[in-house]
């Protein structure tokens, strides 16, 4: 009886009586759905098996929890469902990740390895970035100064020692001995090596960009989507997310004219040049390289403006002859990256652009979208990068497509409101279920239409102002160009003539687009 007492006090410790409802717990915020529960892992996706290996990490609690890029593979409710569980872990965590938004949701301390050095900062990414800049402006700073004093007395004492007195030398070694016991400071190391991305289309699109049209799609009897319908107009920038298998890949293929979808249709506009990102980088051929990947897309280009992209990418000396099949799924990225810029699309169609970037790379492809002149259409379940780019959201669902006109934080918070709408008419149900009046809910809808309405002013104006901008920028620098043409210096440069008159013709262009643009979005 002792025996049997002492092994349920332990089954009782160990949650014996609940592991079944804690592994169905995690499996569920993994994503996994009831009917793959007892599905045997050999039949599961790599990206399931890491799922099922990371649930299976979690429910045996370790005191230290390991985890290398955990939200790989993760749709952004798993992402979630993840922080909240590490943030009630009561074990401590050591996380690698390049997911901004999930390091700023659940870390307190970073440490930062960087030229074989380790840093160590206290707080979330955002608080380590802003401090992270903040010390090494303040070490640059304080290395120039040093080496200011250091060059100032250097030039004293060679003066004091060209005067070849007795007094002058002896002054000129008691500075050499002062300098000799300074602590001198490491010049701070450089930073690591970035890409370099600029991304221009080479002619202007229609206004109508892409009109996606009561779109349903099955695969064998099985619906991913249906009733979806969207357009995108010249300019934006639009994130799609939802689940993963959703279909949100099949959604780009439709788009692009790969697959035929179950119904419905999907129309491209007037003049519309796509350039397509694809997260598996199957338009990467293996047996290339690098240089030969570049060359046979853009057989024209010389051998030096080649090189000259590869650089600009991160891809120098002999490193431009490794084969694609030899690369990382960063290393990809780029190649793909540097083939898109090189296309001169006017829409971007871009499949999980952040896999496998550094962080550096993912905050130079978020300036690069947020400076790019045409439309972007992306599939992200990078929050982060979301929250910098996008101007509309579109979560797509088995019924449909539900649209935010925001970035990602907007659409948490449309979310939230609508949560709070529905919790205060359940309450006033209960309170008084014969009397729920048309009038409550009338000015409830109101309410949240007044809030949509609130929103799509802000939108104009933000879209009002951006184009105000690019005009006034634009007729600055005609006027600037003008004055330069009419300059005794250039007139005598032949040259240097005909660039500046073909800047100023291509940006003259540019504004008489602007100006309609300008009064269309009035």
């Amino acid at each position: 009886m002792e025996q049997y007492s002492r092994l349920q006090h332990e089954f009782e410790a160990s949650d014996g009586y609940s592991y079944q409802s804690r592994i169905n717990g995690v499996l569920k915020g993994l994503g996994f759905s009831e009917d793959e529960y007892s599905q045997s892992v050999y039949t599961l996706s790599g990206g399931q098996k890491t799922r099922v290996f990371l649930g299976r990490l979690l429910l045996m609690k370790p005191n230290l929890l390991l985890l290398d890029e955990p939200t790989n593979h993760l749709d952004i409710e798993s992402i979630q469902w993840l922080e909240d569980f590490l943030r009630g872990y009561s074990g401590s965590v050591l996380i690698i990740s390049h997911d901004r938004y999930f390091l700023d949701r659940t870390v307190t301390k970073i440490i930062d390895i960087e030229n074989r050095h380790s840093t160590v900062y206290s707080g979330n990414y955002s608080f380590f970035i802003k401090q992270k800049d903040a010390i090494r402006t303040s070490q640059l700073k304080q290395y120039s100064e040093q080496q200011r004093v250091i060059k100032h007395q250097e030039e004293v004492i060679k003066t004091l020692r060209q005067f070849n007195r007795e007094k002058s030398i002896k002054r000129a070694e008691s500075r050499e001995k002062a300098l000799d016991k300074m602590d001198k400071l490491d010049k701070p190391e450089n930073l690591p090596e970035k890409m370099h991305l600029h991304l221009t289309p080479k002619i202007q699109s229609g206004n109508d960009v892409l009109n996606v049209n009561e779109l349903a799609m099955s695969f064998d009897n099985n619906k991913l989507f249906t009733n979806v319908s969207f357009e995108i107009k010249r300019g934006e920038k639009v994130a799609i997310i939802g689940p993963n298998g959703i279909g949100k890949s099949t959604l780009f293929k439709i788009i692009l004219g790969e697959l035929a979808p179950t119904s419905g249709k999907t129309t491209l506009g007037v003049n519309v040049n796509p350039g397509y990102y694809d997260q598996e980088h199957h338009e990467l051929d293996d047996r290339n390289t690098i240089f030969d990947e570049i060359h046979n897309a853009y057989p024209t280009m010389t051998n030096g403006e080649i090189r000259n992209v590869l650089a600009s990418f991160v891809f120098t000396g002999d490193d431009v002859f490794k084969t694609i099949a030899a690369l990382s799924g960063g290393e990809k990225g780029r190649v793909s990256l540097a083939k898109i810029m090189l296309s001169n699309s006017n829409f971007l169609i871009l499949d999980e652009p952040t896999n496998h970037l550094d962080m550096y790379s993912k905050e130079i492809l978020e300036d690069a979208i947020n400076n790019y002149g045409g439309t972007v259409l992306y599939i992200s379940h990078d929050r982060y990068f979301i929250d910098k780019t996008a101007e509309r959201t579109i979560e797509l669902s088995k019924d449909g497509a539900t649209q935010y006109l925001g970035n990602y934080s907007y659409c948490l918070e449309k979310k939230a409101e609508k949560e709070r709408l529905a919790q205060l008419e359940a309450e006033d149900f209960q309170k008084s279920p014969n009397n729920t009046t048309a009038d409550t809910l009338d000015s409830k809808t109101d309410w949240l239409l007044q809030k949509e309405e609130q929103a799509k002013a802000r939108k104009k104006a933000n879209e009002i102002k951006k184009v105000e901008d690019e005009i006034e920028n634009t007729e600055n620098r005609i006027s600037v160009l003008n004055d330069l043409l009419f300059s005794p210096e250039i007139n005598s440069d032949t040259e240097k003539l005909k660039t500046l008159y073909e800047e100023k013709t291509s940006l003259e262009e540019k504004l008489e687009g602007l100006y309609p643009k300008w009064e269309e979005i009035q």
